[in-house]
């Protein structure tokens, strides 16, 4: 059957999975605030660095001091709001706005899934999440809807696809594969754990794990779209990310996948999940079961179909921006953020900074700790980008102390998934000369080995 786009814009389903998922994605992210908030690393990661890496462009996104609790009391509010359904549009925009502006704080925080949670945020502005079941919906019948179009729920679903099946193409490599790294580092240190510690010792099992972790991302998504599948995949889901959050501390996002993955199912089951939750706040479900169907139209549909197509153009083709670059991705990691590879890598760095008087010849080295804490240190001595940015930060203080003719150089090496530690930036070179950008870093030493994939 040929797929008309036209007619798919006018097909309608029940309101009642976006509003689950709306639900669910506040509650969870609230959760996710205070869980942060209690844990204090609100002032560990935000508050006691005296420097922060910035993303290259948002520079001007910094910590505000204690006003940065004030940021992460906004975020948490917008996600209950969200979840209530309550003034929904101004909600999700304050939540994607401060969730955003967090994890743009320190790129030293990056984390695939904070960048899901922030797109994710995005899209839903743009989808009317809080016609059914909702606060919004309560108190004026006039934006009560029990009916949405087809593409608000399967957006949803597209992205979801997207990240599973990006992740499970960056697997398709050797080191993955055929070297079961970084797993065979990862995995013997669970030694402790009930019932399993044995197992991870096991190299059979490291090498059962990275393919069965490849197969999983690869077909996940279709298994969940496909109704007779639907609910043992659903299974897979469960049993996948409960594994991983115990193997690997990793915070909500298990949760954040499992509930999400529900948005696959069919409304019936959705109704259910809201007449239970209905039942247990005391409010009556039909209030909302209106039969009515929300239309877009005009200027408002072509306006967010816009958008929103946009936005999936921009996240399919952004993790190939690789390809753009020389060099062994791994290596450089030139194109590796935003491009869902989930935990490919194990590198550990060292990085000695050389403060040199371009005159004089005089030098000295730096002691990262005093301007670093272990987790940045560690983070900044493998990544190009956190080089460069260092190096022009130790420029600027030290010419306030007064030095002159400053020069920064670097002797740094590298080791990635096992192998030996190498040389990674050329030490000859004065990172001074260099700026960051989205341009190849000419400083990088050459990988001295291959791997193999996508």
């Amino acid at each position: 059957m040929r797929f008309s786009p036209g007619k798919y814009l006018k097909k309608n389903t029940e309101a009642a999975p976006l509003a689950v998922f709306r639900l669910f994605f506040g509650i969870m992210m609230f959760a996710s605030i205070v869980r942060f908030w209690l844990n204090g690393w609100i002032e560990k990661l935000y508050i006691a660095p005296k420097f922060f890496f910035s993303y290259y462009g948002f520079e001007w996104v910094k910590p505000l001091g204690d006003f940065t609790y004030l940021i992460f009391i906004i975020c948490g509010i917008a996600a209950l709001m969200v979840a209530a359904g309550y003034k929904y549009r101004l909600a999700i925009v304050l939540f994607f706005l401060s969730f955003t502006y967090i994890e743009l704080m320190d790129k030293t925080t990056y984390l695939n899934h904070y960048y899901f949670i922030s797109i994710l945020s995005f899209l839903m502005i743009f989808l009317p999440a809080n016609v059914y079941f909702s606060v919004d919906a309560f108190r004026d019948p006039a934006k009560a809807f029990q009916k949405i179009p087809n593409w608000c729920v399967d957006s949803i679903k597209l992205l979801l696809g997207i990240v599973y099946f990006y992740a499970g193409l960056a697997k398709i490599n050797s080191d993955w594969l055929f070297r079961a790294m970084p797993l065979k580092i990862w995995l013997p240190s669970k030694y402790d754990l009930p019932l399993l510690g044995d197992l991870m010792q096991q190299e059979w099992v490291h090498y059962a794990f990275s393919w069965s972790g490849m197969l999983y991302d690869l077909f996940i998504p279709f298994l969940l779209l496909w109704k007779k599948t639907r609910f043992p995949a659903f299974i897979m889901v469960i049993i996948f990310h409960v594994l991983t959050r115990v193997l690997f501390p990793i915070g909500m996002f298990p949760y954040i996948m499992i509930v999400s993955a529900l948005i696959f199912f069919s409304p019936k089951l959705h109704h259910r999940i809201l007449k239970k939750i209905s039942g247990w706040l005391k409010i009556s479900k039909q209030r909302f079961d209106n039969s009515r169907t929300l239309v877009f139209a005009g200027l408002k549909q072509q306006l967010s179909l816009a958008v929103v197509s946009v936005f999936f153009i921009i996240q399919i083709s952004f993790p190939w921006r690789y390809l753009l670059y020389p060099g062994e991705l791994f290596w450089t990691e030139e194109g590796f953020r935003f491009s869902w590879r989930v935990m490919l890598m194990e590198k550990a760095g060292y990085a000695q900074f050389k403060v040199v008087d371009g005159e004089t010849g005089k030098r000295f080295y730096v002691d990262n700790s005093d301007f670093l804490t272990p987790f940045q240190e560690k983070q900044m001595s493998f990544q190009p980008d956190f080089i460069i940015e260092y190096a022009h930060f130790l420029a600027e203080h030290f010419k306030k102390d007064g030095h002159k003719n400053i020069e920064i150089y670097v002797d740094s090496y590298v080791a990635l998934n096992g192998r030996k530690s190498a040389p990674y930036i050329d030490p000859e070179v004065n990172l001074l000369n260099f700026a960051d950008s989205f341009e190849h870093k000419t400083f990088i030493l050459p990988f001295n080995d291959e791997i193999k994939g996508l």
